[in-house]
């Protein structure tokens, strides 16, 4: 029989959620056909046999494995209907294992991880893995619960709402309801050590709450990101008057005008160009330098739950040798995409560079976090009038502040320095970005 293993479907993917299964063990597969619908950290995937034989299940819908732990067998002789346990865990990851191929499914949903998960073979409740994994937490049965989900499914919010409802809060004052003790030995109360338990009622009531998938992937990339990489930033005040009087001239003419920040995307392309460096990336102690220029853009992800909120960073493939409104349309489908959560792997992790915007609510200036591998972030704020001094006189202009976080490993202070002053120049004489 040949193994069918949790693929790697992402290079950032870790394990795999298994969605629902579109074969029972004991059917029968042709190559080609599809066969399981996994959830990865990006996206889900509809998985494909790569050779014909007998299927035989050996993990659950709603299972979240690892990479290589085998989920499936494929053979000459029937299997049964029954799902078994998971078997033990294979010796190491397959980039492509023996088994299936993987296809892309456009009604991916990682962001809000309320992916649909259909009724299994065995007949048991429908319910997103989430809302199983809340359920066994926190001890409510789902048999006999109302699914409020696509197709009667249970949802992460109908097990808490059971949750919350069977639960008798606790009367918890929100202050300590005696004096703190002096446990120190001193009569006039300094070095007093409050009780444990009385330093938590002072907080009030804590609720726990686990963080998504995708939060958990940014949480740890992010922690790695600032832990091994030397950052360093530099700033620089960009006259943004040009761009203005070019953007008002478009929209008279064009429908869905660039943005300030499609703008940017642009100029940070064509100066990756003419410095191949800050397009590079650090691996294993050397530099890469990529060929093509693929810029990252920045999307916030609002959930349903505030607590759920992302984001995300799909890419504008070969960003330089695309027009002004190319990159302008591209840019509203990739945010449109990630919002609806049918962007793909590929999408997610193609970036050579990023650019992230916070202007639109009102921040002048922050210092963004690298995104590994990559050399380097951009950062912008608002663009805002500002006081500026020309030809001796203090005038109003446009101005917006950006900010280029750099791994010092591979950039320093004068590579950065000469990058951000051809975004500058670019930006303030925008004529070149519609060439």
């Amino acid at each position: 029989m040949a193994d069918i293993v949790m693929p790697r479907l992402s290079d950032t993917m870790e394990q795999g959620t298994i969605l629902r299964w579109l074969k029972r063990s004991g059917d029968s597969v042709v190559r080609g056909e599809e066969i399981v619908e996994i959830e990865t950290d990006k996206a889900s995937m509809v998985y494909e046999s790569d050779q014909d034989g007998v299927l035989e299940l050996l993990a659950a819908e709603g299972d979240t494995l690892p990479i290589g732990h085998i989920i499936a067998r494929t053979g000459a002789g029937g299997a049964g209907d029954a799902v078994t346990e998971p078997a033990e865990a294979s010796a190491g990851p397959a980039q492509f294992p023996v088994g299936a191929a993987p296809t892309l499914q456009a009604e991916a949903a990682p962001i809000t991880q309320e992916a649909e998960v259909q009724r299994a073979p065995t007949g048991r409740v429908k319910a997103s893995p989430l809302a199983r994994r809340i359920a066994s937490e926190t001890g409510v049965a789902l048999e006999g619960l109302a699914g409020s989900g696509p197709g009667g499914r249970i949802v992460r919010a109908d097990v808490q709402a059971a949750g919350s409802s069977a639960a008798v809060p606790a009367d918890t004052p929100n202050v300590p309801d005696k004096p703190v003790p002096d446990n120190s030995g001193h009569s006039d109360g300094v070095g007093v050590a409050p009780a444990v338990s009385e330093v938590l009622r002072a907080k009030g009531q804590s609720t726990a709450r686990e963080l998504t998938r995708t939060q958990q992937l940014i949480a740890r990339r992010m922690a790695e990101s600032k832990a091994t990489i030397p950052h360093f930033t530099v700033q620089v005040e960009i006259d943004m008057e040009e761009c203005v009087a070019m953007r008002a001239q478009l929209a008279q003419h064009v429908k869905g005008a660039p943005t300030y920040n499609d703008m940017a995307v642009k100029a940070c392309a064509l100066a990756l160009r003419e410095h191949p460096r800050v397009n590079g990336s650090y691996r294993d102690g050397q530099i890469q330098l990529h060929s093509r220029i693929n810029v990252g853009v920045a999307v916030a992800v609002e959930a349903e739950d505030s607590f759920d909120d992302a984001l995300v960073v799909p890419t504008v493939f070969d960003a330089d040798i695309k027009s002004l409104g190319e990159i302008a349309r591209e840019t509203r489908a990739l945010a449109e995409r990630v919002r609806q959560g049918t962007i793909t792997p590929p999408e997610l992790s193609g970036g050579t560079f990023t650019v992230s915007n916070l202007g639109m609510h009102g921040v002048d200036s922050f210092q963004a976090i690298i995104n590994p591998p990559q050399a380097a972030i951009m950062s912008l704020g608002a663009l805002t009038p500002r006081a500026v001094v020309r030809a001796g006189g203090i005038v109003a202009r446009n101005t917006v502040f950006a900010t280029l976080a750099c791994d010092h490993r591979m950039l320093y202070g004068a590579d950065a320095a000469r990058f951000m002053a051809r975004v500058r120049e670019l930006l303030e004489q925008p004529a070149a970005l519609t060439l």
